[in-house]
């Protein structure tokens, strides 16, 4: 049997503020750093250890894995960033506001928005300014490879190479791995490991930091998934971020 411990990034300040992040770069707030280390102590108070740990490109949640690993006194442990394990791309939602959003076209279309398995939000224009693909840290990639709008659908088409050619192989071969990444990868790599619906997606919510375990057989197939700690505490929380969306 093998464990995969996943976190979704504490608190960042466009989720304070309620606004669509994607991949724009936001810091955590006090609350998401207090989350990460808690994470953190959680972890080493149950006795988890790893050999190697992944994250995105994205501060919110490579700033969360590093407040973890050195509450669980583990700096030292080798760190993989991936752009392919990215918040999925809001495109000209971006920056907006969720509830005024809801406002405006409504709490369904919203919802499709945030959920929907195959609806991508509007598309911002390649030189809007919200976007990335001038961004030095996506300059290897070929220009398309950099969305300017995602749905669910997309992301997983992302997130899943990385988990075939890097993750897996990683936990077959033995190590104990840690990943630290957002609501929507996350999402992403769930929906896969569980053979989730695209209907069914739209009801799960990640909340932010708190380490969901999945123990894994042989073929990487689930034999159980949970939350550390208290559940009930968990489950408030991803109730929580359903919410976010509403007017």
């Amino acid at each position: 049997m093998y464990k995969l411990v996943l976190i979704r990034h504490g608190e960042s300040t466009w989720n304070l503020e309620n606004r669509f992040t994607g991949w724009t770069d936001v810091e955590l707030t006090d609350t998401g750093v207090a989350q990460a280390r808690a994470a953190g102590a959680l972890l080493k108070a149950e006795g988890y250890e790893f050999d190697v740990a992944y994250t995105s490109v994205l501060k919110r949640a490579v700033h969360t894995l590093n407040h973890c690993l050195d509450t669980m006194d583990r700096d030292w442990l080798p760190v993989v960033k991936d752009w392919r394990l990215n918040e999925r791309h809001y495109g000209g939602l971006q920056g907006l506001n969720k509830a005024d959003m809801a406002k405006q076209y409504g709490d369904a279309q919203v919802l499709v928005w945030r959920r929907s398995y195959d609806t991508p939000p509007p598309a911002l224009e390649a030189t809007d300014p919200r976007g990335q693909r001038q961004d030095v840290r996506y300059a290897k990639l070929n220009p398309d490879q950099v969305p300017l709008t995602e749905c669910l659908k997309d992301t997983v088409a992302r997130v899943i190479p990385a988990w075939n050619d890097a993750l897996a192989p990683a936990i077959k071969s033995g190590q104990r791995v840690l990943i630290a990444a957002h609501g929507n990868s996350i999402r992403a790599l769930i929906k896969f490991l569980d053979n989730i619906g695209d209907d069914a997606i739209v009801g799960v919510n990640i909340p932010n930091g708190i380490p969901l375990v999945y123990e894994l057989d042989a073929d990487l197939k689930p034999i159980k998934s949970y939350y550390l700690g208290d559940a009930e505490a968990a489950a408030k929380a991803a109730a929580a971020v359903a919410n976010q969306g509403k007017a």
